[in-house]
């Protein structure tokens, strides 16, 4: 009777076990996180492109046959320095009324060249009351009277005035470009027989740069106006970014921004300038429209670590809105939303948590954790529905 019971009752209790073990609920695999300290930053990202600040396009200043010359796109170039020679057309011949007209336009010349001086002087002193401000700032700062905000807005303020004095000096530098082409026209006329045939006008570069464009390269007519050059000063570039209007409104000047990706590991530190209060549309990859805003920035690295840029040229541009060093975040992933508060499947006992959270900052793939859970706690990312409070979860990072 005994071995009876044992041939049918034992492969019985096996069948039993076997079934018993293949419908025991098993843990789902997830893939989970752990809450960690770490630094995390909140940045606008888009593409820019460099531009030459200071760009001059050289003009014919009288109708006239150009000069063959050697000069290409690159080329350094100094100030005054002849670039071309411009043979005036012999035919040419001042009437009355045009000379009256030449006349008038070099005393608007001189004028707008007393008007630049004026205003090169008056960017001068500004310049000069941003350091000596910038100065009272740092003798604060070491004081511990003023605030380090002052500190950058002073600095700023003091880079934001040199710039326009350099740029108010190149104004008078191109007006008295511009004076002597107006003189030029007086000067070099066919009544005047003074002025010999085969005389050139000299076409002078009104800046020290480099070549940007060629527009006229071999000898040929050309008429009043007409681009023959276009030069500008490479050491002196600025960028433009196109941002989402959306993100416009968080950018402000003197903001900080990085330039990543422009051809070195390293990073450029900027700041922006200015951002336009005019957008425009433009057509996104995707065929969608978009409100698009010009943001421009200036470099606050050290010329030697970006003077192999060029005009043109394309980086991408990092605005940072906030920063903190030692931040308790947790991956965005595994967020979710219910009636407007903020939960997560946090692994307990291997089980799944459903646990209420407080947030702070956010980007793209990290959240500030403001309450609800502590360091060294695992959260689930990417639940989807076959976690339940409850279920009995195992990381794959376990199998």
């Amino acid at each position: 009777m005994l071995k009876k019971i044992l041939k049918i009752g034992l492969p019985t209790v096996v069948i039993l076990l076997l079934l018993l073990y293949g419908f025991w609920p098993r843990a789902i695999l997830v893939n989970t996180a752990t809450v960690t300290n770490a630094p995390l930053t909140l940045a606008i990202e888009d593409e820019g492109r460099t531009r030459v600040i200071d760009r001059y396009i050289i003009n014919a200043p009288v109708p006239g046959v150009t000069c063959r010359h050697d000069l290409h796109v690159g080329d350094a170039v100094k100030q005054d320095e002849v670039l071309l020679n411009l043979e005036p057309m012999q035919s040419e011949i001042l009437d009355p009324r045009s000379r009256a007209q030449a006349e008038a336009k070099v005393s608007a010349a001189k004028s707008a060249l007393r008007a630049a001086q004026e205003r090169a002087n008056a960017a001068k002193a500004d310049a000069e009351y941003a350091q000596t401000e910038l100065a009272r700032i740092e003798k604060l700062i070491k004081a511990k009277v003023a605030t380090l905000e002052a500190l950058d807005k002073a600095r700023n303020t003091a880079q934001s005035s040199a710039a326009a004095q350099r740029s108010a000096n190149f104004t008078v530098e191109v007006t008295k470009y511009e004076l002597a082409a107006a003189e030029t026209t007086l000067r070099y006329s066919a009544a005047n027989e003074k002025i010999k045939s085969t005389e050139h006008v000299p076409i002078r570069s009104p800046i020290t740069g480099r070549v940007l464009r060629v527009h006229h390269e071999c000898e040929g007519v050309v008429q009043t106006g007409q681009p023959l050059l276009e030069v500008g000063d490479t050491r002196r570039l600025e960028i433009e970014i196109d941002v989402l209007s959306e993100d416009a409104v968080k950018i402000f000047p003197g903001m900080r921004v990085q330039f990543t990706r422009w051809g070195r590991d390293t990073p450029l530190e900027g700041r922006v300038r200015t951002v336009e209060p005019v957008g425009f549309t433009k057509i996104s990859a995707l065929g969608v429209e978009e409100q698009r805003v010009f943001v421009i920035a200036d470099f606050v690295s050290p010329y030697e670590e970006w003077e192999r840029l060029g005009d043109g040229y394309r980086v991408e541009a990092r605005f940072i809105l906030w920063q903190q060093e030692n931040v308790t975040q947790l991956p965005t992933s595994a967020l979710f939303q219910e009636q407007g508060n903020w939960y997560v499947f946090a692994v307990i006992d291997g089980k799944a948590t459903r646990t209420e959270i407080k947030i702070g900052e956010r980007n793209g793939f990290h959240a500030q954790l403001l309450d609800g859970l502590k360091l060294g706690d695992r959260v689930i990312i990417h639940p989807d529905d076959r976690i339940q409070p409850g279920t009995r979860v195992k990381s794959r990072d376990e199998v």
